[in-house]
């Protein structure tokens, strides 16, 4: 039976971030991961990217391993403009405006996850068990995890980073509010005709929003399709030209003919939001705690935010001599991240529905918002400063101020 301080279940993107956060504190620190971490394939381009934000690259920074990133791929976007098909709602982003040097990164999440685990498998006060759990015990002071190989493993902090499906989460019992958003988003690699020009793009469509995010190729972009289930199932099932030219039509012919590089996939969009962020013993970071409508590609980074501020706060109790498996310790933590996810998932699903409604006077309505903002120069860029993460409550890893 080995002891450890804290157990990461999930060793995705979000649970090794929080790993290598700790690299300089006395924590012992386990990570149960059944899948490894293979090296990304540079041949061709995974159908899973993150927008990160400028708050995630400092936060990577800090850890060391952003330039791991940047020397395997990475796509820098210094404009993103948004639209209403049919309309003339649309707004405009330009780094050069808010004098930053880009908007944000795309990166595939297989980069992003190799360079953290690479790292995180170096540190000396960590375990990587590449095993599936087969029972959790709880006690009053830990908990004891099995493995089906005999191994046992006492913890007195576990974290569930282990996704959307939690299955720590679904262990503890936690409730969750819960909605589906009635879409599936369709991923897939295109390329356009016309150069995207490190321009990230979205159109809001009467049948969901479409974007194109700009890859390190001058003519690729990885797309991000949103439609209702039936749609996303004839999409997926029609013959590759046919997908080219109902992608091409639903993004308005902006970057010419769309050709789909590879297949495409399909992923069912729910809301998650936890009834418990943490509690005696565990706390939920990333995917396990909330999801959200990808229209604004924030997902990731705020569960990146979340594995900064763990690491933050846990670092606060170590050095006090406080108990990190105290929920009087981690509720700060807990009402810190289930503020910032709520105001998140309030701001999606208050654009899904505004865009969602079809009728003629909204759409005006729209079109009329929009085009002020997007004249309202201050306005415009106070909204983007928070996207970028570079306004708000933010770890202080990951803070730009100076």
């Amino acid at each position: 039976m080995q002891a450890v301080d804290l157990t990461i279940i999930g060793g995705g993107m979000v649970g090794l971030a929080l790993a290598s956060a700790l690299a300089d504190s006395p924590l012992r620190i386990a990570i149960v991961e059944p899948k490894p971490s293979q090296p990304p394939e540079l041949s061709e381009y995974s159908l899973r990217v993150s927008a990160l934000s400028l708050s995630s690259q400092q936060f990577l920074q800090s850890l060391g391993v952003w330039q791991s990133i940047v020397e395997q791929r990475i796509a820098p976007y210094n404009d993103m403009q948004v639209w209403e098909h049919d309309s003339f709602a649309k707004i405009r982003f330009q780094a050069e405006k808010m004098m930053v040097p880009n908007i944000g990164h795309i990166v595939e999440n297989d980069i992003i996850r190799h360079a953290l685990w690479q790292q995180v498998s170096q540190q000396s006060n960590v375990t990587i068990i590449e095993q599936a759990v087969d029972k959790l015990h709880r006690g009053d002071s830990e908990s004891w995890l099995s493995f089906a190989n005999g191994q046992g493993l006492s913890s007195k902090l576990l974290v569930a980073a282990d996704g959307a499906n939690s299955w720590l989460r679904q262990q503890l019992d936690i409730p969750l509010t819960y909605w589906d958003y009635q879409h599936t988003a369709i991923v897939a690699t295109i390329k356009t005709a016309e150069p995207h020009q490190d321009c990230a793009r979205q159109i809001f469509t009467p049948e969901g929003p479409l974007a194109f995010l700009p890859l390190s190729d001058a003519n690729t972009c990885s797309i991000v399709w949103s439609v209702s289930p039936d749609r996303a199932a004839e999409l997926q099932a029609t013959s590759e030209a046919e997908f080219n030219k109902q992608l091409t039509m639903a993004f308005d012919n902006r970057l010419g003919l769309c050709e789909r590089v590879g297949e495409c996939a399909g992923f069912p969009l729910r809301m998650r939001y936890a009834r418990d962020f943490a509690g005696k013993g565990f706390a939920l970071i990333g995917d396990a705690a909330h999801t959200i409508h990808p229209l604004a590609g924030q997902g990731v980074n705020l569960g990146l935010m979340d594995a900064a501020a763990l690491a933050q706060e846990l670092i606060a109790m170590q050095q006090e001599g406080k108990s990190i498996n105290d929920y009087a310790n981690l509720r700060h933590f807990e009402r810190w991240r289930k503020s910032e996810a709520s105001q998140m998932i309030a701001s999606m699903e208050f654009f899904k529905r505004l865009f969602g409604n079809a009728n003629p006077a909204l759409k005006l309505l729209r079109g009329v918002g929009m085009s002020l903002v997007d004249k309202a120069e201050p306005l415009k860029q106070q909204a983007m400063r928070r996207a970028l993460g570079l306004e708000g409550d933010l770890p202080k890893r990951a803070s730009l101020k100076a």
